[in-house]
């Protein structure tokens, strides 16, 4: 393809693309602010990462020495940087909403606000250290496979998952558009893990392996609560859409719960009651009284031998 046509092309190609931005203005670009930045915003939380665990992702022996410089460079990072990412959050949701046509940028009147929503989430630092050394905790005391809660922070997604929720958590408390979200899906992508920001959570919360783990917005969950892979913690149907924003649509679980892999809790009126055991693949849409065992009935599995005779076995007693 000689040049000439190759500009041509493009030239084609660009206004085909125009035509498209008009007509299919729900996913326009918002064009009076920038839109806030997702490797900026992630890039923020993993520093925030770092001052929630010191030492431990820095590359380097983090000493008491220089605790208190290190510590004090990496919230400057965070807050300028933060207070830049809200400012544009704010500003997109003021423009979603605004009525008029025209599109505004009200940096210089986001700034004051943006500044406090940022020292907000940078004052909750400590409480949510708090509740994720009690998470790291309950992994060691829950995990037989679990070595050392160095391992812990390291490398577990369930960890690392508590931890992005945690912070995008405080965030959603304060009504910050769209961030909270943006990590909450950060996180999902790493670990398969996906927690809605608006749920609670408890004290001494584990997730065992966690793929597949699925935690809805209005979820309450205790303390001491543990959970496995492929856990749903759900709403009954979500066919009224947006119709449904506000209501109670997640279960209740209440503290000391197990809930084995492959199980389904949903509903906003169901309550998991106090140490309460579900049992794998269990599918729960009523309360269920504390202490109970729920468990699913074991099938009859059926084996065929090389001459293809059929050998049954009931695992009911297993």
């Amino acid at each position: 393809m000689d040049r000439k046509l190759r500009v041509q092309t493009i030239n084609n190609l660009v206004d085909n693309l125009l035509v498209s931005y008009k007509e299919e203005e729900r996913i326009q670009p918002h064009g009076a602010c920038p839109m806030p930045n997702r490797d900026t915003i992630i890039k923020i939380a993993k520093q925030m990462r770092k001052l929630i665990f010191p030492g431990y992702f820095d590359g380097y022996a983090c000493s008491k020495d220089i605790l208190q410089y290190h510590t004090g460079e990496l919230l400057v990072y965070v807050h300028e940087s933060l207070t830049e990412q809200i400012i544009y959050a704010l500003s997109l949701d003021e423009n979603r909403h605004n009525k008029s046509e025209k599109l505004i940028c009200k940096r210089e009147e986001m700034i004051d606000k943006a500044t406090e929503l940022s020292f907000k989430i940078l004052s909750k630092l400590p409480t949510i250290r708090e509740y994720l050394s009690t998470d790291v905790q309950g992994a060691l005391d829950g995990d037989p496979a679990a070595s050392s809660l160095e391992e812990i922070v390291f490398s577990y997604p369930g960890i690392f998952s508590i931890t992005m929720h945690r912070i995008a958590h405080e965030m959603y408390l304060l009504n910050i558009p769209l961030i909270p979200r943006i990590l909450s899906e950060y996180s999902h992508s790493i670990t398969g893990i996906d927690i809605n920001p608006g749920a609670q959570i408890g004290k001494y919360f584990f997730i065992d392996h966690g793929t597949g783990v699925v935690i809805g917005e209005t979820t309450i969950i205790g303390n001491n609560v543990k959970i496995y892979q492929g856990v749903t913690l759900g709403a009954l149907s979500t066919r009224g859409g947006q119709k449904l924003k506000g209501s109670k649509r997640h279960p209740t679980i209440e503290d000391g719960v197990t809930i084995y892999s492959g199980a389904s809790v949903l509903g906003g009126d169901t309550v998991i009651g106090e140490g309460a055991t579900i049992g794998s693949n269990a599918f729960i849409t009523d309360s269920v009284p504390k202490g109970t065992k729920v468990s699913v009935k074991n099938p009859e599995l059926i084996l065929k031998n090389r001459e293809h005779r059929e050998l049954k076995q009931d695992y009911s007693e297993v």
